[in-house]
């Protein structure tokens, strides 16, 4: 049984067409979605980059039913842990119900060098993560919070409004690294790669079955060809891989990086088109992983009402048949 959701593209979308599609992929009858928090989109083509936050507090007080989440925010440089804590105390309030799920990565140089603090190797981020993880968590636990760390700093801290059953942590792992240090603390995991190394590792380190948080981009529209230039024109700096994609600085960058990647490239790496049966073999192999929650990403902001109208009327009632739907999809502190 699988949940899947719909995956709120800062990059390609304004802040009130995003809090209209949130409402249209509820009324679709996606069981959660996922919003990406940066501020820079990948590619000029993308042209958005309102602030995530900000779009949560309306989409909250829009919707009723589905999971929100975080797919993720870094805490590590363009925002303090404490500040962090307090912006999904808010979220999590405003949604109710127990519907937000705090998602949490080490983030990427295209987001975070906008505060001019540099950019750390790999393993001083997920340091400083791990650190920002323990922050964030006392403070949702409730209580004065002092902490002297090697990178961080909290004096005195306190939330005054929070929910009293905290708030889900969901911490993104690329590898067996991230995979160790975070699985221990973590309430879900996120990843973009179908492996089931990372899902049986997770599972081993944290000592119990989580959920897993996987993302599939598809393009779809009712001319393959026009689905496909879509993708390459938007959606072309994916091919780089999270390796690569961590560490570039700008826009320019990724236009430099991808300037290679053909339409056929892009052809073979996403389901395009107007064929429901590819969207719905694209999920398999993280349905077949072991994931148990599926956020899709569809291609282009103008298309977004559309697709909504297609998800809810064909492709969510192929995928329910295909893998089962799951009756309880929150997310929920261990």
């Amino acid at each position: 049984m699988v949940a899947f959701g719909y995956t709120l593209l800062t990059e390609q979308r304004g802040p009130r067409e995003l809090v209209t599609d949130a409402v249209a992929a509820e009324n679709a009858g996606f069981d959660f979605e996922v919003i990406s928090d940066h501020y820079f989109p990948w590619l000029d083509a993308q042209g958005h980059a309102p602030n995530c936050w900000s779009v949560l507090g309306a989409v909250a007080s829009a919707t009723e039913r589905a999971g929100l989440m975080t797919y993720v925010t870094c805490p590590i440089l363009r925002y303090h842990p404490a500040v962090v804590a307090q912006q999904a105390a808010t979220v999590a309030l405003l949604a109710g119900d127990g519907r937000f799920t705090l998602g949490l990565g080490a983030g990427e140089n295209l987001n975070e060098h906008v505060v001019g603090r540099g950019w750390p190797p790999a393993n001083v981020r997920h340091s400083m993560l791990a650190e920002a993880v323990e922050i964030i968590r006392a403070l949702l636990d409730g209580g004065y919070v002092n902490i002297h760390g090697e990178h961080y700093r909290v004096d005195s801290a306190k939330l005054w409004d929070r929910p009293p059953e905290g708030v889900p942590i969901a911490v993104a792992v690329s590898g067996r690294q991230s995979v160790e240090m975070f699985a221990p603390v973590s309430d879900a995991m996120v990843a973009v790669e179908p492996r089931a190394e990372l899902v049986q590792g997770f599972d081993a380190a944290a000592g119990a079955n989580l959920p897993k948080i996987g993302q599939q981009p598809i393009s779809w529209g009712p001319d393959a060809d026009e689905a496909v230039a879509r993708a390459h024109e938007q959606f072309r700096w994916f091919a780089g891989g999270w390796k690569v994609n961590a560490e570039l600085p700008g826009t320019a960058a990724f236009e430099a990086a991808t300037r290679y990647v053909r339409r056929e490239d892009m052809a073979e790496a996403f389901s395009c088109g107007p064929d429901v049966a590819a969207h719905v073999e694209a999920v398999r192999p993280f349905v077949a992983a072991g994931y148990t929650h599926v956020a899709l990403a569809q291609v282009g902001g103008e298309t977004q009402p559309e697709f909504l109208r297609f998800a809810g009327r064909e492709l969510l009632p192929a995928l329910h048949e295909e893998y089962g739907r799951t009756e309880d999809p929150a997310i929920r502190r261990r």
